[in-house]
């Protein structure tokens, strides 16, 4: 690869994967970008799609412009006064933050009786709606010429952080930079940050998460796991934060629910924002994912989730503060062990070795040098895995750690002009932080987070000398016995689970003062330099990778084209769109499943004990039968979610899924099990994705737990 052609590359990149797409491929597999759509015309038409798939290039227009990024995942506007349709698991950090053991709308749901009762999401939590995706690949690159490692990453750093600031000017709008075939290309991405959300209406538990770690990722499901949520902004139209004065926000088109179902075969289209994949990495990565990442997330998530579930055992507070941080974990847990697998029953690590070989045997000299390279990279990156692994997961598993990290390198960027500070810690990042720090005692026991740091410090302390960090030996000892009388030390002196003290030592931090005396802002201090340090390892590592990657994406391309297959990029959040059809699921020999469940396999799991525990105003309208024009005309009764093949991933949570008119049939919420490898390698002999069908949506709110208000604001 020459580097001195980055833009040469990426526009031949891209010819190639464009001039692949009209080759035969299968209509279900492929996260496409809109602007790939109209290529893909002819495909989408014979499947069944009735509008005009060229006008689905334009992302910023209807209706893919009522899609949006909520929280963690996906979610769509459902009415013109901005109310948000996403999964129960998405907002679940909404619900848990407005629950107490006295109120627990974990357990009970929410139904808001007017707009004046609709609860405000948590601090942090966000919508973000598109209005803007430019190409700036040579703005990006023009400044790596000749660089290498940290520089190259730093020029790459440098180029997005000036594309973001200068597409910041105008308030309320939130950019990023987003590469696509790992380095190749690159787009500004334009949304408007909305910051006030508020909770309208959620399912009680046993409905929005009925089956709960059993059934996930298991098919068949019978979960309505969907909430709905309402966006604000201020009277000027403008984001802003909470206020009781802000007014519903209108957005530029909302979708409109159908009002008929799905039959097996019909069209299906998924829009959303898929977070990550996996399915261009090279066949070393392949093989490192099945032989050491997913065994040890799998084992380090069993044992912070056994932390959690003890603490919660005997205290409630500390059940209904971890609720959510438990739910995350057992997901991530339950996809690992899935994907471990996945991957293993389709034989990917194989296969991807046999490709990839057979790419390399056609590669040009140029590119198969970068990507020898490219292997010497990830080699050495396997060295330290362990320790970032752990590391890594004591600052995010914890509450008041991190914020002591958070508000230790703000102290230190904020003696930065602004565009040379690190990403995450500039002026655009002050409120979210901000609004992080506000929520923690909604999410903090003291007791239950020592825990999880002596699980996970404890391992730390058996790892080799060559991944150990000189500061944090220091700081918690090379023995059981050290780790834990500093715990002790530090939780004991700490003031930082007052929200006060908090704030008042972000109030510090912004300013790049010195912060308040206290022992875990002092632990930050001695290990925030050793973070910065590991961090700017990483990034050589990273910029290595930026440089080199676009050479195996450019072999892999020609590779691909030669066979007739079209390559779409790997997920990235960004806006992507999957189409397909509904569709059985043979999981093994002899076992089919049908594409359609109904409310008799909620009476049929019923046993009264959590997590087939379903409220009793639900077993009530279901013997009572009256679904009325809810209920599937052929099956005669009411039904609960389908199966499609739409090519899905983490992120596309709450993506909505719509039929052939455009219209919504259905809110992606999970996939199955035999798929959950699909991150790294589609088998469309298992891949499938699980929807909450919304005539069940409709029904709970029609005759269940009641909310005509809602639904006549939706057009229902």
């Amino acid at each position: 690869m020459s580097l001195a052609r980055p833009a040469v590359l990426a526009a031949g990149l891209a010819l190639a994967c464009v001039s692949a797409l009209p080759a035969p491929a299968r209509a279900d597999e492929g996260m496409w970008m809109p602007s790939q759509l109209p290529q893909l015309a002819e495909a989408m038409r014979s499947a069944g799609y009735a509008g005009d798939p060229a006008k689905l290039a334009d992302l910023t227009a209807a209706p893919l412009n009522a899609v949006v990024r909520a929280g963690g995942g996906t979610g769509a506007f459902v009415s013109a006064d901005g109310l948000v349709l996403t999964n129960h698991h998405v907002a679940f950090g909404v619900i848990q933050y407005n629950s107490t053991p006295e109120r627990n709308l974990i357990d009970d749901g929410y139904v808001a009786a007017d707009r004046a009762a609709e609860l405000p999401a948590n601090p942090d939590f966000r919508v973000l709606v598109t209005v803007g995706f430019d190409r700036v690949t040579d703005e990006v690159l023009a400044g790596t010429r000749g660089r290498k490692g940290r520089d190259y990453q730093q020029a790459v750093e440098a180029a997005s952080k000036r594309i973001v600031s200068e597409c910041e000017r105008e308030a309320g709008i939130r950019c990023s930079v987003a590469t696509m075939y790992a380095g190749t290309d690159f787009y500004r991405i334009r949304q408007l940050e909305l910051r006030d959300l508020r909770l309208v209406y959620a399912p009680p538990r046993a409905i929005g998460n009925y089956g709960d770690e059993i059934d996930n990722f298991m098919w068949p499901r019978h979960t309505g796991d969907f909430t709905i949520l309402r966006a604000y902004v201020g009277k000027d139209g403008k984001p802003a934060a909470y206020s009781p004065d802000n007014v519903p926000y209108n957005p530029p088109s909302h979708l409109q629910v159908s009002a008929t179902g799905p039959q097996a075969g019909d069209f299906a289209m998924l829009a959303g924002y898929p977070g990550i994949t996996y399915r261009h990495r090279t066949a070393a990565e392949f093989a490192r994912q099945v032989e050491w990442t997913l065994p040890a997330r799998v084992d380090v998530f069993d044992a912070l989730i056994g932390v959690i579930e003890q603490a919660g055992r005997g205290d409630a507070t500390a059940r209904t503060l971890y609720a959510s941080q438990l739910q995350s974990l057992k997901n991530n847990r339950k996809r690992a062990a899935g994907e471990l697998e996945g991957l293993r029953r389709s034989d990917a690590v194989r296969l991807r070795a046999e490709d990839e070989a057979a790419m390399l045997a056609k590669a040009s000299r140029s590119d198969a040098r970068d990507i020898k390279a490219l292997a010497g990279v990830l080699e050495r990156d396997n060295a330290v895995r362990e320790r970032e692994l752990l590391l890594g997961l004591a600052a995010s598993q914890s509450q008041l750690l991190r914020s002591a990290l958070t508000l230790e390198r703000l102290r230190i960027e904020a003696a930065r002009p602004d565009a040379q500070r690190e990403s995450g810690y500039q002026a655009r990042d002050l409120a979210l932080i901000e609004g992080q720090l506000r929520q923690v005692q909604r999410r903090y026991h003291p007791d239950v987070e020592k825990a999880l740091l002596r699980e996970l410090l404890g391992r730390y302390q058996q790892l080799p000398d060559a991944q150990r960090v000189p500061e944090f030996d220091t700081a918690f000892g090379r023995t059981p016995e050290a780790l834990e009388q500093a715990l002790q030390q530090l939780y004991a002196g700490t003031t930082l689970g007052d929200e006060q003290a908090r704030l008042a030592a972000f109030a510090a931090a912004r300013e790049g003062q010195a912060l308040p005396q206290d022992p875990l802002l002092a632990l930050a201090a001695q290990l925030v330099p050793a973070q910065v340090r590991l961090e700017h390892a990483r990034k050589a590592s990273e910029g290595e990778q930026l440089r080199l990657r676009p050479a195996y994406m450019h072999a892999l391309a020609a590779w691909r084209q030669a066979q007739g297959r079209a390559l779409y990029p790997d997920a990235n959040s960004t806006l992507r769109v999957s189409y397909g059809k509904l569709e059985a699921l043979q999981a093994r020999d002899a076992v089919t499943y049908a594409p359609v469940t109904t409310v008799a396999g909620i009476v049929e799991k019923h046993t009264g004990e959590v997590p087939f525990d379903a409220p009793q105003p639900l077993l009530d309208a279901i013997a009572a039968g009256d679904f009325g024009h809810t209920a599937d005309p052929q099956l005669g009764t009411q039904t609960v979610d389908f199966l499609t093949n739409l090519d899905t991933t983490g992120g596309n949570s709450g993506s909505p899924v719509l039929n052939a008119r455009g219209e919504l049939i259905g809110l992606n919420f999970d996939s199955n099990w035999e798929a959950v490898s699909a991150s790294w390698w589609f088998d469309p002999s298992y891949k499938r994705a699980i929807h909450v069908d919304m005539r069940y949506m409709r029904w709970l709110m029609e005759k269940v737990y009641p909310a005509p208000h809602v639904l006549q604001e939706m057009g229902l």
